[in-house]
């Protein structure tokens, strides 16, 4: 990268982490109509057909209100980071209006058993950092930026205060477990494709290489777990939820755990699915339809009912 290049990153960084959030909001409803008025990203077609696999049962005028509102939703979300990496603990703190379920963080943190927060790609998940660093050591997987100056400015930011970044290797794993062991706390986003193998697990009915990394980490240490996620409010700011898990979680095999992790993520989808992240190309991950992405809708779409259908019948 050339030194121009550097210069404008730094430049952009700085120039969107020190507007106010509701400029943040603004820009991203903006870039939001544009890309709801042309329909031609490949992001926009992505979300269309992530909504339709996940909620066939919707209809296609309804499916289409949750496509537009969830790409504005996403939009705000990514640039509300940006003000949220350039404010002080303190002001992201108080930007939190109401937290749902409080006391099922502090009866687990009164446990000394470790907490595993489980947190899916949903609403505006780091405002919460700051909130739980307040309260308990954070142990987080961090996995490095390519843009070396993008990278030292989320490092940093995420590494305020109690929070402790480690690598998404062997070793970054083994600190967790030595925290969780201590009493600490991590953060896991559950809902991606792990880069190498994983268990095929049922995701809204579709059999994806998941990784089992969140149940292993529950059911060896035994710490507490919960789902947290953040939803911007009327009032400019946000409320937080805390949601107790399954509690079957904490015994059987690693793979039953997933299933319990990814119910409760569609669980929380159904409830709120204008504020999930669909963008994520989640459904490559099974060999028989990583070109989901790539043909035609209507062409992806069967396939994918093939494949629904042949799990189903597996679990008959």
């Amino acid at each position: 990268m050339t030194e121009r290049q550097n210069t404008i990153t730094t430049r952009a960084l700085n120039f969107f982490s020190r507007r106010p959030i509701l400029f943040a909001r603004f820009f991203a409803k903006i870039l939001a109509a544009i890309v709801n008025l042309m329909r031609i990203t490949k992001t926009s077609k992505t979300i269309h057909l992530n909504i339709e696999i996940c909620l066939p049962q919707l209809t296609k005028s309804r499916r289409a209100q949750i496509s537009r509102a969830a790409i504005r939703n996403e939009l705000q979300s990514y640039m509300e980071f940006f003000s949220i990496w350039g404010s002080s603990n303190a002001k992201n703190i108080s930007r939190i209006h109401h937290i749902e379920g409080e006391h099922f963080f502090h009866e687990a943190m009164a446990a000394k058993k470790g907490l595993v927060l489980i947190a899916p790609h949903f609403g505006t998940w780091e405002i919460m950092n700051a909130w739980f660093a307040q309260h308990t050591q954070m142990t987080i997987l961090y996995k490095p930026i390519k843009n070396a100056e993008a990278d030292e400015f989320v490092r940093s930011a995420r590494s305020r205060e109690q929070a402790h970044l480690v690598p998404t290797d062997e070793s970054g794993v083994r600190q967790i477990f030595k925290a969780l062991k201590q009493g600490g706390t991590t953060v896991i986003l559950p809902d991606h494709t792990p880069r190498v193998g994983g268990d095929m697990v049922n995701y809204f009915g579709i059999p994806l290489a998941s990784s089992s990394l969140s149940s292993k980490l529950i059911q060896k240490t035994k710490a507490k777990t919960l789902l947290i996620y953040a939803i911007r409010n009327e009032n400019s700011n946000f409320d937080m939820f805390i949601e107790p898990i399954d509690e079957r979680i904490y015994d059987g095999t690693a793979i039953e755990g997933t299933r319990i992790i990814h119910a409760a993520i569609e669980n929380l989808i159904d409830r709120y699915p204008e504020h999930y992240h669909w963008s994520y190309k989640r459904f490559k991950a099974n060999p028989a339809i990583d070109e989901i992405y790539d043909i035609p809708h209507q062409e992806a779409i069967k396939k994918i009912e093939s494949v629904r259908a042949a799990s189903t019948d597996l679990t008959l």
